[in-house]
């Protein structure tokens, strides 16, 4: 039985390009492969005759000795493609040619070729630290961010002038090259283009053929009230600029907030540490407190307050990040034992100590006997 043209088999003319042979191969691959076509049993048949095609017309020197002598270029010793008697190389290469062809897509893109000319950037992490007081009332915030920059000579192409890069004449534009090991067929990535699959002839001398150049960029970022540290603020499309004109990755702004040195934060709460006269927690009496708005909140101390008394200042702490109400202020009593007194304060404080075991004699002699134990510790 007489062998099919190849160009036949495919679906093109004799005149067709290499993309156009490859597109038509791409889909009688698709149509007749034998998972496809259970119920067609000359569909195996035909799968092979098309991969046999297309063995020997993307090879531009098996293409041109076909349309010079035809079939019987491949004849007898000469034989040297598709699945009639190629041997194991040519068996396993028409595979892994129909696997990518299948699958690639679904897969998450095909190995190499365009899903890689242009590269997305890479995402940019900034690291800002803020105060207290600019977490309370959040801010705009000017930030200067070293990254990559779309190149504005070549308009983000790598090539000199704009114009376009061509195809890799190594790997045919796939970004990765094969090697037959046997049996296998081995994949690598294209020396020659990187796996970009495409080169640039003439390359743009203010970028070097990335089609980006590094550049401190200059970002108003906004800053809302009630951050913490660990809060990440995302700037979608501030990154690095992507490869050769692809898209440009996210740039991500991490809060650091300093400490205070009155206020310390848990969460929505504030806690603080308030020094109170000695006067004042004994018989009561109002003291202002600083808040973290900068104004100051007035508090009655309840007479016989001691140390480490806590209050609370309801809504006197942070703002939610996410909306609802404030958190609250807790202050923390500390009173003070008055120094350097005059002799005058000393009779005074003497006098109220008499008068004190006066009014509490359980207390006097408590202390009567604790006074008499030290003195007899000193004899």
């Amino acid at each position: 039985m007489a062998k099919r043209d190849y160009y036949e088999i495919l679906g093109v003319s004799k005149g067709a390009s290499a993309d156009e042979i490859k597109k038509g191969y791409r889909q009688k691959a698709k149509e007749l492969h034998p998972d496809r076509n259970s119920d067609n049993p000359e569909a195996e048949a035909q799968f092979k005759e098309a991969n046999e095609a297309h063995e020997v017309l993307k090879d531009a020197d098996k293409k041109a000795a076909y349309d010079r002598f035809g079939h019987a270029a491949f004849e007898g010793g000469g034989r040297q493609g598709g699945f009639g008697g190629g041997g194991q190389g040519d068996f396993s290469s028409a595979f892994s040619d129909v696997f990518d062809d299948l699958f690639g897509d679904v897969m998450g893109g095909r190995r190499g070729g365009a899903g890689q000319r242009a590269a997305r950037g890479s995402d940019l992490r900034y690291n800002l630290r803020i105060s207290l007081e600019d977490a309370f009332s959040g801010l705009q915030k000017a930030v200067q961010v070293p990254t990559a920059v779309g190149c504005d000579v070549c308009e983000g192409t790598g090539a000199q002038g704009g114009a376009e890069p061509t195809s890799c004449p190594t790997c045919s534009g796939m970004g990765k090259v094969r090697a037959q090991q046997g049996f296998f067929t081995v994949e690598r990535t294209c020396p020659t283009c990187s796996g970009m699959g495409q080169i640039i002839q003439n390359p743009c001398t203010n970028c070097g053929g990335a089609g980006r150049v590094e550049k401190d960029r200059s970002l108003s970022v906004n800053i809302p009230a009630g951050v913490e540290t660990g809060t990440r603020i995302r700037l979608s499309g501030e990154g690095e600029a992507g490869l050769r004109g692809g898209p440009t990755g996210d740039l991500y702004i991490f809060i650091e907030v300093a400490e205070h040195t009155l206020f310390k934060r848990d969460g929505a709460s504030l806690y603080c540490h308030v020094p109170v006269s000695m006067t004042a927690a004994a018989i009561g009496g109002d003291i202002e407190v600083p808040t973290i708005d900068g104004g100051r909140s007035r508090v009655k101390v309840p007479a016989g307050s001691q140390s480490g008394r806590q209050m609370r200042l309801r809504s006197k702490g942070m703002p939610a990040l996410r909306g609802g109400p404030s958190g609250d202020m807790f202050i923390e009593l500390a009173v003070e034992t008055p120094v350097n007194l005059t002799s005058k304060q000393k009779e005074l404080l003497k006098e109220f100590e008499k008068l004190s075991e006066e009014n509490n004699p359980e207390t006097s002699g408590f202390f009567k006997k604790v006074k008499t134990f030290w003195d007899g510790m000193k004899s």
